[in-house]
């Protein structure tokens, strides 16, 4: 299928980059992930009603109504530019005219990704490179203080994944790699076109 396809059949309005850049060097322009890799990821790495997903930087909000389509989870798209959140609730509005009985909640917050204060129930969290690796920090200790109050299993999922973070996870956090996937003909030419998920060890 696709992305126009996939745009039509959720009622959204997806594609195209951000323009412009953000006041902070800090974070990175947006960029939507591509509903190829989308397929791909979602066909080895499986979600369930039960799981609460939030994406940092997520824009006019894509992967949110691809995981509500997909799994009725619950799912949070947080985004600090005003334009695309505004752009991401007028697609939540559209999207749910098609998708009334899928159960789930969709929620967007407009902040800081460093500001979002994460829920008890939130368990999978995703990030396309969104911003530097301070930020990055900064929510991954968010996240093991929330796990240390509220004990669950919880994912951090990459795309086009960062050397920073990567080195981050791997030497400063309990953070172990369960799963790598790679998107087929494109990462023979590029090593970064690939998911890495990362499950936290008690």
């Amino acid at each position: 299928m696709k992305e126009t396809n996939y745009d039509e059949l959720l009622n959204i309005e997806t594609e195209g980059n951000q323009r412009g850049y953000n006041k902070s060097f800090h974070y990175h322009r947006y960029e939507p992930t591509p509903y190829e890799a989308l397929e791909k990821l979602f066909a080895e790495y499986e979600l369930t009603s039960s799981d609460h997903i939030v994406d940092f930087g997520c824009g006019k909000g894509r992967l949110n109504f691809f995981i509500h389509y997909l799994f009725h989870a619950n799912v949070t798209g947080v985004e600090m530019n005003e334009k695309l959140y505004e752009e991401a609730l007028e697609n939540k509005a559209n999207y749910l005219l098609k998708a009334r009985e899928n159960k789930g909640e969709i929620q967007f917050q407009c902040t800081l990704a460093e500001k979002y204060e994460i829920n008890p129930l939130d368990n999978r969290f995703y990030f396309f490179n969104p911003f530097t690796i301070p930020i990055f920090w900064k929510i991954i200790n968010h996240i093991l203080v929330s796990v240390e109050k509220f004990k669950r299993e919880v994912d951090v999922i990459l795309y086009y994944p960062s050397e920073d973070y990567i080195f981050y996870l791997e030497n400063h956090t309990s953070f172990e790699l369960i799963k790598e996937i790679h998107l087929p003909g494109i990462y023979e030419k590029n090593a970064n076109e690939r998911f890495l998920i990362y499950r936290l060890a008690y």
